[in-house]
Protein backbone atom coordinates (compact mmCIF):
# COMPACT_ATOMS: atom_id res chain seq x y z
CA UNK A 1 0.00 0.00 0.00
CA UNK A 2 1.32 3.57 -0.82
CA UNK A 3 1.84 5.91 1.89
CA UNK A 4 -0.59 9.01 1.66
CA UNK A 5 2.16 11.44 2.70
CA UNK A 6 1.87 13.51 -0.59
CA UNK A 7 2.49 17.77 -0.82
CA UNK A 8 1.96 20.65 -2.99
CA UNK A 9 3.78 20.80 -6.30
CA UNK A 10 4.63 16.74 -5.91
CA UNK A 11 4.13 14.36 -9.00
CA UNK A 12 1.82 11.95 -8.77
CA UNK A 13 1.15 9.11 -11.27
CA UNK A 14 -2.55 7.90 -11.19
CA UNK A 15 -4.08 4.33 -11.72
CA UNK A 16 -5.80 5.51 -15.00
CA UNK A 17 -4.23 7.42 -18.09
CA UNK A 18 -5.68 10.87 -19.13
CA UNK A 19 -7.07 11.08 -22.40
CA UNK A 20 -3.84 12.88 -24.38
CA UNK A 21 -1.77 9.27 -23.08
CA UNK A 22 -0.05 10.83 -20.12
CA UNK A 23 -0.19 9.52 -16.35
CA UNK A 24 2.14 12.12 -14.53
CA UNK A 25 0.22 15.02 -12.26
CA UNK A 26 1.56 17.37 -10.41
CA UNK A 27 -0.96 18.88 -7.36
CA UNK A 28 -1.52 22.07 -7.87
CA UNK A 29 -3.89 22.96 -5.10
CA UNK A 30 -4.84 21.06 -2.04
CA UNK A 31 -7.73 21.65 1.09
CA UNK A 32 -11.16 19.09 1.44
CA UNK A 33 -10.59 19.62 -2.61
CA UNK A 34 -7.48 18.16 -4.48
CA UNK A 35 -6.72 20.08 -7.86
CA UNK A 36 -4.12 18.34 -10.29
CA UNK A 37 -2.37 19.38 -13.36
CA UNK A 38 -1.76 16.92 -16.36
CA UNK A 39 2.17 17.67 -17.40
CA UNK A 40 1.62 16.64 -20.93
CA UNK A 41 -1.31 18.73 -22.22
CA UNK A 42 -1.26 21.10 -18.80
CA UNK A 43 -5.19 20.68 -18.22
CA UNK A 44 -6.53 20.25 -14.86
CA UNK A 45 -9.12 18.40 -13.19
CA UNK A 46 -10.38 18.64 -9.13
CA UNK A 47 -11.73 15.62 -7.21
CA UNK A 48 -12.31 14.91 -3.62
CA UNK A 49 -9.64 14.32 -1.25
CA UNK A 50 -11.10 10.37 -1.26
CA UNK A 51 -11.11 9.68 -4.84
CA UNK A 52 -7.76 10.89 -5.34
CA UNK A 53 -6.54 8.46 -2.43
CA UNK A 54 -8.55 6.06 -4.46
CA UNK A 55 -6.87 6.80 -7.65
CA UNK A 56 -3.69 6.86 -6.44
CA UNK A 57 -0.92 5.10 -7.89
CA UNK A 58 2.44 6.40 -7.05
CA UNK A 59 4.37 9.28 -5.40
CA UNK A 60 7.12 11.13 -6.98
CA UNK A 61 8.50 14.20 -4.70
CA UNK A 62 9.41 17.18 -6.08
CA UNK A 63 13.22 17.54 -3.81
CA UNK A 64 13.97 21.04 -5.67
Amino acid sequence: MISKDYELNDLVVMKKQHPCGANKWKIIRMGADIRIKCMNCNRSIMMTRGDFNRKLKNIITDDE
